[in-house]
């Protein structure tokens, strides 16, 4: 594993230690690779999210009405819901 220096303004060393010594991370290198790994999951949602939305971009214009897309998204609702 490979070390990283990280300079910190005092109030944020403060609390990184905190959290630390809170007892659900075992030390400071603990909570940031936490920090860490939640960004790249925020992220990679981010990023799969803008591909949903340029696939529906791309896919065009609907020739189905509001209510037609309503029907079918409560169907597929429960359908989801009983399986």
């Amino acid at each position: 594993m490979a070390t990283m220096n990280v300079s910190l303004p005092d109030p944020m060393k403060v609390w990184v230690e905190d959290q630390a010594k809170g007892g659900k991370y075992g030390n400071a290198s603990d909570y940031i690779r936490d920090l860490i790994r939640k960004d790249q999951e925020r992220q990679n949602k981010i990023v799969q999210f803008q591909k949903l939305i340029n696939d529906g971009l791309e896919s065009g214009l609907s020739t189905r009405t509001m209510e037609e897309l309503l029907v079918e998204a409560r169907e597929r609702t429960r359908t989801s819901a009983a399986g």
